[in-house]
């Protein structure tokens, strides 16, 4: 069967047994799409078609956007991968390593062993964490009054550090953290750089933080599975007001839009005429950068997320923006291959090895969604299975 015939199949049957309210997924190799599909329902029960033009939030897919961007600074001068952050957004320099609680509930720390550095960020080896998959960080917040992050204010990035700077993969906000210094050296808010450098460039005209009439026109619901395996409307909108712009998981965008970054990434830096990264610099992108250290499991610590690892079993790394799988993994994909997510569950790989990569978006909570993750690995492995 051919990728157009199993891809529909796969994905329409999700939508017609219910396991998901909507769906858009779609794969491209050097040269341009190989293949779009939507099915089912942009909000379960509101009769709108799900579209491939549709919008939706991509969460912590804009953490690889947002890595981008910063290298793009890197490769101008105007930042350094392991200077100190601090000399470019001072309040870093404020976080310290948590150690433990006192007896009345307040957070000990002490200072942190050394600093951190925008190639710490970009590997999320810096220390900083999320309050979603850490139990003490949803302690220090009661504490101490912190906000979670996706309020975007300002006060949420005051979260300490759990711990010193390259000694552990610890999944939080350091990508905001490199948003912020983005910010600081271009004099721009983090949305106008990306559009300027990576948006405009790429045609990437559905993408922002700020959610247009037209794109909201297309957007789709999110939605809550329930313990009881129903599915049922759950409206969330990140803040269209925000204090900071969250370079970590603020923007909203189509999937469509998202395959001109995939393939900007598999022809070396470049899409069309327009290059926006040097082909070294992509390179760099996909190679370790956290030395000895793996990613791991995230264990739930609220309810909008399960325990979520992708390929559990086989060892993973990260380079400057995503995660890296160090062997093949079963959906066909070798060794080398580039992946992250989004909280809402949305989903990309590129492979730089075969030269395909591709995406797929449900707009579903909790993230690693039982039924959503086993989709996105199935839709991939037929994208590879149309390659034999």
């Amino acid at each position: 069967m051919n990728l157009h015939d199993s891809a529909n199949r796969l994905l329409s049957d999700a939508c017609e047994a219910g396991l998901v309210p909507g769906v858009v997924a779609m794969a491209t190799d050097r040269d341009g799409i190989i293949y779009e599909g939507a099915f089912g329902e942009r909000t379960l029960g509101g009769g709108e078609a799900m579209t491939v033009d549709t919008v939706g939030w991509i969460a912590s897919m804009t953490k690889a956007l947002t890595s981008v961007a910063a290298m793009q600074l890197v490769e101008r001068g105007r930042l350094d991968l392991d200077a100190p952050a601090a000399k470019v957004v001072p309040d870093i320099a404020e976080l310290k390593v948590l150690t433990g609680f006192a007896a009345d509930g307040a957070p000990q720390l002490r200072p942190a062993k050394r600093p951190i550095t925008l190639r710490h960020l970009l590997t999320h080896t810096s220390g900083c964490s999320y309050e979603i998959w850490n139990y003490d960080m949803g302690k220090v917040q009661a504490a101490l009054a912190i906000p979670s992050v996706t309020e975007c204010k300002n006060k949420a990035l005051a979260l300490p550090l759990v711990a010193d700077p390259g000694e552990r993969w610890e999944y939080g906000v350091s990508i905001d953290w490199a948003g912020k210094m983005i910010e600081a050296v271009s004099g721009l808010k983090l949305g106008q750089f990306l559009k300027a450098n990576l948006f405009d460039p790429l045609g990437m005209t559905s993408t922002a933080f700020k959610i247009t009439p037209d794109m909201r026109s297309r957007l789709a619901s999110t939605h809550l599975r329930g313990a009881d395996d129903t599915l049922s409307v759950f409206r969330f909108e990140i803040t269209q007001e925000p204090e900071f712009e969250m370079g970590g998981g603020g923007l909203y965008g189509t999937i469509g839009d998202y395959l001109q970054f995939i393939r900007m990434i598999l022809n070396g830096g470049q899409l069309g005429p327009q290059r926006v990264l040097k082909p070294e610099t992509v390179q760099l992108l996909g190679l370790n950068h956290m030395g000895s250290n793996r990613v791991r499991l995230l264990k739930a610590a609220i309810p909008l997320t399960n325990d979520a690892e992708f390929f559990p079993g086989v060892e993973k790394s990260w380079g400057l923006g995503f995660q890296i799988n160090d062997a093949p993994v079963f959906t066909g994909r070798p060794a080398g291959g580039l992946m992250w997510a989004g909280l809402a569950n949305s989903f990309f790989w590129i492979d730089p090895k075969t030269g395909v990569g591709g995406a797929l978006l449900t707009q579903i909570f909790p993230f690693a969604d039982k039924e959503s993750v086993p989709l996105y690995y199935a839709f991939e492995a037929a994208v590879y299975d149309s390659l034999q």
